[in-house]
């Protein structure tokens, strides 16, 4: 068992084939028929579009009966589709299973406007239990290893959906949490290196491992590499994606970080490669993906190469009902072959939508600014704010950047470096943007997801 390449090897030496294609058109007809039958508010929204769902056989229908649908239109559909019932009431018939067969709920973080609520059945929890072990396998995690589980717990899809799908797939769970505090989460990785003499795997988050980078030499005298962490699992924001920062990680922690992403249906993984590739999507038994133009909204095709927003429609579950979900995530897909060897299109996270910044007609995301900021430490810290004066998406130029330099870099120097930041800048994303510099660890560090712009319009 220890040596087979795939999780599950009935499906996964099958992702992005011809066969799967046939097998997510079957499993589309016997989902829809599901939503249509158990979501009263999903059955009015389908009787209003005038859609037979039996008459759906291919990619292409579905693209032309449905509308791609983020989540404040979902809202509003269920303003606009509700009965009777209070909040009790709407959800009932807004799921696939009743209220009562909940046995979990998880939410996004809200980085982007109100947090998004997941509803998880027993029969969601076992999508996600497979899904999670899919990922933990083609990282090199097996039953019996020891993982750290150092993200957010309260509430967070990635918490306790997380940590239930270890325990599941059977490694030793240390679930200490971000909340619990850096000095905690260092003092456990400490402890359970003591014990084991290493440690095979921990989850956190890109901004959270680069602060431990600056935190371990303070707190427990010794740099992060002494941990004896052999992989990262980074997930819910860029970071691990971008080279600058993957290098900055990989070179200070001595191990390999894997980026990743997805809930119960959907899940991404990025490989072993040295250069990163992009993540690996290992759902395709439970979930289609499209990507669609985000102006016009119209498909995309799913060429090597192409990049749009990503949709997805869930071809199982009791509480994943949605179809055509627009993510609002900008995505890339590589559907060549991947040097690892592996299975599946591979996708990366240009940026999300609401992110965007337009500066004199160009289109920036600040995942980009923060891959040039990092290739520049140790002469700045890392971190940075992007600092708006109106509300986004039109940034009336020059971008103000504010800036960490670097500890002990001398400050006779910061105008020229501000200029080869500049012109980095300019050379890799078409702008040029004012540097405004801050004293190290001036900005406020995060242990969940860093939240990289400054509304100075607010103030």
């Amino acid at each position: 068992m220890q040596d087979r390449p795939y999780w599950n090897m009935d499906i996964e030496p099958f992702l992005n084939t011809p066969r799967m294609r046939e097998i997510q058109i079957e499993r589309l007809g016997r989902h829809l028929r599901r939503i249509y039958e158990k979501s009263a508010i999903q059955r009015k929204f389908i009787d209003s579009l005038g859609v037979d769902i039996t008459k759906i056989r291919s990619l292409e229908d579905l693209q032309k009966a449905f509308p791609p649908m983020d989540k404040h239109q979902v809202r509003q559909l269920v303003l606009t589709h509700m009965g009777e019932g209070g909040l009790e009431g709407v959800l009932n018939d807004f799921l696939c299973s009743p209220l009562k067969d909940v046995v979990l709920l998880a939410t996004t973080s809200g980085t982007t406007g109100e947090p998004t609520p997941y509803f998880f059945t027993r029969g969601d929890l076992e999508l996600m239990y497979e899904s999670m072990a899919r990922v933990l396998w083609r990282c090199g995690i097996r039953p019996g290893d020891v993982v750290v589980h150092a993200m957010g717990l309260s509430m967070f899809g990635g918490g306790i959906p997380c940590v239930l799908s270890l325990v599941n797939f059977g490694v030793g769970t240390v679930p200490v949490g971000s909340e619990s505090g850096t000095e905690r989460v260092l003092n456990y990785l400490n402890i359970v290196r003591m014990v084991k003499g290493k440690i095979d795997g921990v989850f956190m988050t890109p901004s959270f491992a680069e602060y431990l980078i600056e935190k371990c030499p303070e707190l427990l005298q010794v740099e992060v590499k002494e941990l004896g962490i052999l992989r990262l699992l980074s997930g819910g924001e860029p970071g691990a994606g971008l080279e600058a920062v993957k290098k900055k990680i990989e070179g200070a922690f001595h191990c390999r970080i894997y980026d990743m992403m997805g809930l119960t249906a959907g899940f991404w993984c990025s490989c072993d490669s040295d250069v990163y590739q992009g993540m690996h999507f290992v759902r395709d038994d439970t979930c289609i993906l499209e990507l669609i133009d985000p102006e016009t909204k119209e498909p995309v095709p799913l060429e090597d190469g192409a990049t749009g927003e990503l949709v997805g429609t869930a071809l199982a579950g009791d509480t994943l009902n949605m179809i055509r979900f627009n993510s609002n995530d900008i995505m890339q897909i590589f559907t060549s072959p991947c040097p690892c060897g592996q299975t599946g299109a591979r996708y990366k996270v240009i940026g999300r939508s609401d992110d965007m910044l337009k500066v004199k007609g160009v289109m920036v995301y600040p995942a980009a600014i923060d891959n040039v900021i990092t290739s520049f430490v140790p002469r700045v810290t890392g971190e940075f704010r992007i600092v708006l004066t109106e509300p986004p998406p039109r940034v009336v130029p020059p971008l103000k950047l504010k800036v960490e330099f670097g500890e002990g870099f001398p400050r006779e120097k910061l105008g020229e470096l501000a200029q080869e930041i500049a012109n980095k800048m300019h050379d890799a994303l078409k702008i040029r943007p004012e540097i405004l510099w801050v004293e190290p660890q001036s900005l406020e560090r995060s242990v969940h997801k860093t939240r990289f712009i400054e509304k100075a319009y607010e103030k």
